[in-house]
């Protein structure tokens, strides 16, 4: 599951076991890695569902999905790829996404919004208002750009925790993603 040997169980950690396997059908591994600390996972929690509200769902998992592909978080990537799968593309789409999203059938405004997360997640430090530019020139207003950022700071916590404690994709995604789409968003880490 990952690095770390399984946290000791207490009443804390069977709650967020019990409500993400109700959530999720199944306990991620991730949960089981955040129960070393389940109250940064609680707070991980409320951060990136607050994240999350202030943003069209479409454009916050384009996004995450960049921010893992330029952490190279396959854990991340499965997760979010399957979403955009479910939601919004098709399969072939989204394995488009994840390796060349200018070739992916997104409108300029998504190319750009991908673009700028990946460099984002990469180095931050880069960004220039030029690149905030651009963005304006797609119709995103300042507060759209600013979710952006925080969408790609949340991810750049969450797959680095995971990436660094060797926490493993839940097997589930070996069912639920056929091979060529798993093969795409597996970023290698």
């Amino acid at each position: 599951m990952s690095h770390l040997q399984q946290a000791e169980q207490s009443p804390e950690t069977e709650r967020i076991f019990d409500a993400d396997t109700s959530a999720m059908g199944y306990l991620p591994n991730y949960t089981r890695l955040f129960a070393h600390s389940p109250a940064v996972y609680l707070a991980w929690q409320q951060l990136n569902g607050a994240v999350k509200a202030e943003m069209e769902l479409r454009r916050y998992e384009l996004a995450t999905l960049a921010a893992a592909r330029a952490l190279k978080s396959s854990y991340c990537g499965l997760a979010h790829g399957k979403i955009l799968r479910d939601k919004f593309f098709d399969a072939s789409t989204v394995a488009a996404i994840a390796t060349e999203h200018g070739s992916a059938d997104l409108s300029a405004q998504e190319v750009a919004v991908v673009t700028f997360a990946g460099k984002v997640a990469t180095d931050a430090s880069s960004v220039r208002e030029a690149d905030i530019e651009v963005l304006r020139g797609h119709g995103l207003d300042d507060t759209e750009i600013f979710s952006v950022i925080l969408a790609v700071g949340a991810r750049c916590f969450f797959s680095t925790v995971l990436s660094a404690a060797g926490a493993e994709p839940d097997p589930q995604y070996n069912d639920s993603l056929d091979e060529d789409l798993r093969r795409a968003l597996s970023f290698g880490g």
